[in-house]
């Protein structure tokens, strides 16, 4: 059994066999999210990884089918930091999957500096809004804007947690590549694997995933397009693998 409450409902990682805690009045997870647990290396025996502004959890879980590392998640929201914590314990990984409540900014006093091989963040992606617009959803305002942390803050606690040669995936919107590759060569992440995502071919890419290694060599690899859709707005054949599992 599980503790549903409010509006919440458990919706299915079709994938992974595993389901998770959402709520129409809090920002749910998103495709990116996914694609960025799909993105990044993992260690697959061991190893230490932790995802920054992690939200209800969906990343931790999906990296827990890729990895038997012990995994972090830190949330700075009270309420999905809680429904986080229920969807760990719900798919039985209490073992493996510890979630936070706390800032960011925080992590590497109360974590440790240098202390883990893999970080993930998908932040927030746009300037703080005005308080109006904080006001009509707090949540979705605090998932989709700058308001507890920047750009430079994520990729500065990045940095700062990861051990030398340890591996930071971030999710993003195109517009702010070249702010991303700034900052993260400004905090010792070489930037060495990036990927556009598209909606459909022949449209303009609309995500970034890029990966860096701290202290790493320079050499950047642009990897080959994702597509979203097809014309008729059926998934291609590499989305159906990613959200689904068919091959």
């Amino acid at each position: 059994m599980i503790d549903l409450r409010d509006d919440e409902r458990l919706d299915y990682l079709l994938a992974e066999d595993m389901k998770i805690i959402q709520s129409p009045s809090v920002f749910a997870f998103s495709l990116d999210a996914v694609l960025l647990a799909k993105f990044v290396y993992v260690p697959i025996q061991k190893g230490n990884l932790v995802d920054l502004c992690t939200g209800n959890g969906v990343i931790p879980l999906l990296l827990s089918k890729r990895t038997k590392g012990k995994i972090i998640g830190v949330e700075i929201q009270e309420k999905i930091y809680d429904m986080a914590k229920r969807s760990v314990h719900y798919n039985g990984l209490d073992e493996q999957i510890e979630i936070i409540h706390g800032d960011i900014k925080d992590m590497p006093a109360q974590l440790g500096y240098s202390k883990f091989d893999v970080v993930t963040c998908n932040p927030p992606y746009f300037p703080t809004p005005s308080q109006d617009e904080i006001n009509k959803n707090e949540h979705f305002a605090i998932a989709r804007h700058e308001i507890y942390c920047t750009l430079e803050d994520v990729i500065r606690v990045s940095s700062q947690l990861l051990k030398q040669g340890g591996k930071a995936a971030f999710v993003h919107r195109p517009e702010r590549l070249l702010d991303i590759v700034t900052l993260m060569r400004q905090y010792r992440l070489e930037p060495k694997r990036l990927r556009f995502v598209y909606p459909k071919a022949g449209r303009e890419a609309n995500t970034i995933l890029i990966e860096g290694i701290k202290d790493g060599n320079a050499g950047l690899k642009i990897l080959p397009p994702l597509i979203v859709y097809h014309d008729d707005n059926e998934y291609t054949k590499e989305l159906k693998e990613i959200l689904y599992g068919e091959s």
